[in-house]
């Protein structure tokens, strides 16, 4: 029997790490496919998205620019496609636990963990991605 178990365990670990490679390499190739024009202006959102002592985006999710991304969230991929409307994002940072109680996202804005100027700024730089 814990043969048995020891191979689910494996199988699931492998199944991971797939899924894993696949989000990296899917980053990749929209990055690629979009031929995004670099630009040189600094955005004040993208710094918070990738410093740990705020945003800390990275602890949980894959950005395309972000070093040792976290695989605990959904990438941040597309995100003007993915939150159409700025406000329902916006809302999202501030406080996700407000549209589903059981979610694993900081309520950025209701512990003050960041200002309303902030979750702009991070809301900026996101529907650049």
């Amino acid at each position: 029997m814990n043969t048995n178990y020891s191979e689910l365990v494996s199988a699931g670990r492998t199944r991971v790490a797939c899924a894993r490679a696949a989000t990296v390499m899917m980053l990749s190739l929209l990055t690629f496919s979009a031929g995004a024009a670099a630009d040189d202006t600094p955005m004040p959102g993208k710094a918070l998205v990738t410093e740990r002592s705020k945003g800390n985006c990275l602890a949980c999710h894959v950005i395309e620019e972000g070093p040792l991304p976290g695989n605990l969230g959904p990438p941040l991929v597309l995100m003007k496609v993915r939150f159409p409307n700025r406000e329902e994002l916006l809302h999202q940072i501030y406080d996700a636990s407000s549209k589903d109680r059981h979610s694993r996202m900081p309520p950025f804005g209701r512990h003050g963990i960041l200002t309303t100027q902030e979750i702009e700024q991070i809301v900026d730089y996101l529907y650049t991605l």
